[in-house]
């Protein structure tokens, strides 16, 4: 999902039987210790990985990270594209990540253990910004700006409830989707308005709304940016502004770290952690302050969730 990814889009399971598998793959650390990784099939292991630990002491794990250059792989990237960090993000959610989170985000039964799990993550996030949403009153006529909205699974809901829904995300692939999905889930219900979905990126989106929703994207925004980002989206937002994003805390960068020795053979984007003391002291900055909190975890899923008001 462009610019509205799940938290971590590239999973890799370092494990002491946490997966039964017959063929885990090794990777000597030094002449000692030796790393074993569960195969949880050829697309688990691109970067901005996820990890669940088992059994690797503290020397192994510094070991391991030290042998990776995932700063020299991201440059590659980005010439590759002829850019930066958005580039990145935009051709790999076009092309090579668009089928990968199209099966993730869809009805198949062809997803392997931890995209099943991301699955269930990201639906239980839409589902708690619904609750969000509806705990004030009805959204019939409201205004929201679905600002990433991938596949659509935010904006569907949210017009099924009658809300006016603008929809955008970066990828010209994921937005044909979230066409094609509204189109067999809305078309013939009474009273319901199709949302308006477009190609833009973040940066291009203007107009006022009741309410702003941006659901994992901010993962692809080092902090300096994330605020500026912030700032902007609160600018289009009347009432509410919604923000969910990757948890800065020292275990889940470990995690991350660790997931960047697995790069695998296709793209994947740089993520960014934040902390909610510093997404907070964004939204302060431009007048805003946070009422509601909310935290979504699963095995391979996290994402912090706030609502922000005007201060």
């Amino acid at each position: 999902m462009a610019f509205s990814s799940a938290l971590f889009s590239h999973n890799v399971c370092f494990t002491t039987n946490q997966f039964s598998n017959r063929n885990p793959k090794s990777y000597k650390l030094n002449n000692r210790r030796t790393l074993t990784v569960s195969a949880l099939g050829a697309d688990t292991f691109d970067s901005t990985t996820l990890a669940v630990i088992g059994g690797s002491s503290v020397a192994a794990i510094a070991a391991a990270i030290s042998l990776a250059d995932p700063e020299k792989r991201r440059q590659l990237q980005a010439e590759e594209v002829g850019g930066g960090d958005k580039e990145v993000v935009r051709e790999y959610f076009t092309n090579d990540g668009f089928q990968r989170w199209k099966k993730i985000y869809g009805v198949t039964d062809d997803v392997n253990k931890v995209q099943l799990d991301i699955r269930i993550g990201h639906a239980k996030t839409v589902e708690s910004v619904m609750k969000m949403l509806t705990d004030e009153g009805p959204l019939k006529g409201v205004s929201v700006c679905d600002a990433g909205c991938g596949t659509g699974l935010l904006s569907i809901p949210l017009a099924k409830e009658g809300a006016v829904v603008s929809a955008s995300d970066i990828s010209s692939s994921m937005v044909s989707e979230a066409q094609k999905q509204a189109k067999q889930e809305l078309q013939g219900i009474d009273n319901v308005q199709m949302p308006k979905f477009e190609v833009s990126d973040l940066e291009s989106l203007n107009g006022k709304y009741d309410t702003v929703v941006c659901l994992d994207v901010l993962i692809h925004y080092p902090q300096n940016k994330a605020d500026g980002m912030i700032a902007h989206l609160a600018s289009l937002a009347e009432n509410r502004l919604i923000l969910s994003f990757a948890p800065k805390t020292l275990y889940y960068d470990v995690l991350k770290r660790i997931g960047e020795l697995f790069p695998g053979p296709s793209k994947a984007t740089r993520a960014y952690l934040h902390s909610e003391a510093d997404i907070e002291r964004a939204l302060q900055k431009v007048g805003w302050k946070i009422r509601k909190r909310g935290l979504t975890t699963t095995q391979f899923y996290f994402s912090r969730i706030v609502e922000a008001v005007r201060a």
